[in-house]
């Protein structure tokens, strides 16, 4: 009997659920009978053997993307108490707390999504359910300095102002941060995107949904520090961009 590839990796205990397969597949890093597999509904037979290919640094791909913002901009993690949100699997959360976080609150629209690593580990806090335009201060189970954010199907435009009540000084920490993963196929608008059929290649598009992101974290008092293009493409093969905010001083 065959099965799809990734039922089969979580059959065999390679991974632990069908998401992670589907993401390693996605990053090439799983070979069938030596041929590197191209899609997660690929059928297997039960004497086809199935291989990891090279091991995560973190649970996903997202915790990459990350680490090269914050290696770019010079943000300092250790000690810092964080928000992650758009969580999902919580590789964004895992590099933070790789980078010496002390702790970390996750959270998501989603449910099911957190890797069992992450929702296991008591520096994370975690909440599922939960859309971020409806969240507050008070929501917050301690304050944090740093916010990130990997957001899909969603203008960051949108929750601006939402971002900017959740993040401010803690401890020592009295300048806040955020880093934004802006996704330019949730920015230049559905009829744009669907042009391209969810991918957009034209650094055109991709500056002015940079831009627009920018202005409305000007309009909500905050500054751009810096932006670098991901070395991680998105999904579908889409560009991507890090983009390092600060809170403007306040009179």
């Amino acid at each position: 009997m065959r099965i799809r590839l990734d039922a089969a990796m979580v059959k065999r205990g390679l991974v632990t659920t069908r998401s992670e397969a589907n993401r390693l597949i996605e990053d090439h890093a799983v070979s069938v009978s030596g041929v590197i597999a191209e899609k997660p509904s690929r059928l297997v037979s039960a004497d086809e053997p199935v291989e990891i290919l090279k091991t995560r640094r973190f649970v996903s791909r997202g915790g990459e993307k990350l680490e090269g913002a914050l290696d770019r901009f010079g943000i300092v993690v250790t000690g810092r108490s964080a928000i992650d949100v758009g969580s999902s699997t919580g590789g964004f959360t895992d590099c933070l707390l790789q980078r010496g976080a002390a702790r970390v609150f996750a959270v998501d629209v989603g449910r099911n999504q957190l890797h069992e690593r992450m929702a296991n580990d008591p520096r994370v806090v975690w909440r599922e359910g939960v859309n971020v335009r409806d969240m507050g201060p008070d929501d917050l189970p301690f304050a944090c300095s740093l916010l990130v954010a990997d957001l899909s199907f969603i203008s960051l435009t949108v929750v601006m102002a939402a971002l900017d009540r959740l993040v401010g000084s803690e401890g020592s920490f009295t300048d806040p941060e955020m880093v934004l993963l802006v996704k330019p196929q949730f920015e230049v608008g559905r009829q744009e995107a669907s042009k391209g059929k969810g991918v957009i290649t034209d650094p055109v598009l991709h500056r002015e949904s940079v831009d627009r992101v920018v202005a409305a974290a000007l309009d909500a008092g905050w500054l751009e520090r810096g932006l670098v293009e991901s070395s991680i493409k998105g999904q579908d093969g889409n560009t991507e961009f890090l983009l390092h905010l600060s809170r403007a001083p306040r009179a």
